[in-house]
């Protein structure tokens, strides 16, 4: 199993829904693959979205403010603790697992001209339902993109 010697997968997680894609990555991750998501804010959540907010803004208030649980509110970061709730990362292979994730805003330079990969059955269009985007998602609960 040894994941150095092969090129990293990238997936482009934009239109895909964010539970299908965390689960296919996790059982990837666990594979032994190198994953990295680029476009982690364009990732859909199915669901009402005002109900996603709310329920967003009530799990914030859980926690001590500065011991934890700390919740994260940057896309990218939503997308990489997604990924670890498919993830056993408290063992040893969960924990190696989620160091081979990377996840990042939009595309970073260096995967600019590399070819991306997507997940056909997590395409959000196929929804029927109404969704948000993780993006807009974290706006709602207090992500500012300008002060990163």
């Amino acid at each position: 199993m040894n994941s150095m010697s092969t090129e990293p997968a990238i997936i482009d997680a934009t239109e895909l829904i964010l539970g299908r894609v965390a689960s296919n990555v996790a059982k990837r991750l666990l594979q032994g693959e190198t994953i990295i998501i680029v476009n982690a804010e364009k990732a859909a959540i199915s669901g009402k979205r005002l109900s996603i907010v709310k329920e967003a803004k009530a799990m914030l208030e859980v926690g001590h403010p500065r011991k934890g649980p700390l919740h994260q509110r940057r896309p990218d970061r939503i997308v990489r603790r997604t990924v670890r709730g498919m993830l056993p990362w408290r063992k040893p292979k969960g924990k190696l697992a989620y160091k081979r994730l990377r996840v990042f805003l939009g595309v970073p330079e260096e995967y600019k001209d590399k070819e991306t990969q997507t997940i056909p059955e997590a395409n959000a269009q196929k929804l029927r339902c109404p969704y948000i985007r993780v993006g807009e998602l974290a706006k709602r609960i207090g992500w500012n993109p300008v002060g990163e």
